[in-house]
């Protein structure tokens, strides 16, 4: 069984970090691309962050370029999302992802609310 766990979100006032994790099982973790999605409420859910299976490759929406990190540890299955500089409009449901050709994965999902 598949288990991708998501944990780290919370309130948070302007300006500041969180950094959120996800716990994946059930599958091999290390061959599969991880990804962040997040969706406001009354938005479509949108595409965050990627890496690559090996950790040496990583992109960004633009939205959060420079703000956000993602990195992987294939050793303890565990993908993060290191959130900087936060916003208001970074107010999310932030969701796990994992992907390996057409079989793809998603967490429950962690909420990330930033207001002061």
């Amino acid at each position: 069984q598949v288990q991708l766990v998501e944990s780290g979100g919370g309130l948070v006032q302007p300006g500041g970090s969180l950094r959120l994790s996800c716990a994946a099982s059930g599958i091999t973790f290390s061959i599969y691309t991880m990804k962040w999605y997040r969706q406001a409420p009354g938005k479509e859910r949108e595409w965050v962050a990627s890496i690559s299976p090996s950790g040496g490759s990583t992109n960004y929406a633009d939205s959060v370029k420079a703000r956000f990190a993602i990195s992987r540890d294939n050793a303890k299955n565990m993908v993060a999302l290191q959130m900087n500089s936060l916003k208001p409009d970074d107010t999310a449901v932030y969701y796990c992802n994992a992907v390996l050709l057409s079989l793809t994965y998603w967490g429950q999902g962690t909420q990330v609310t930033v207001s002061s």
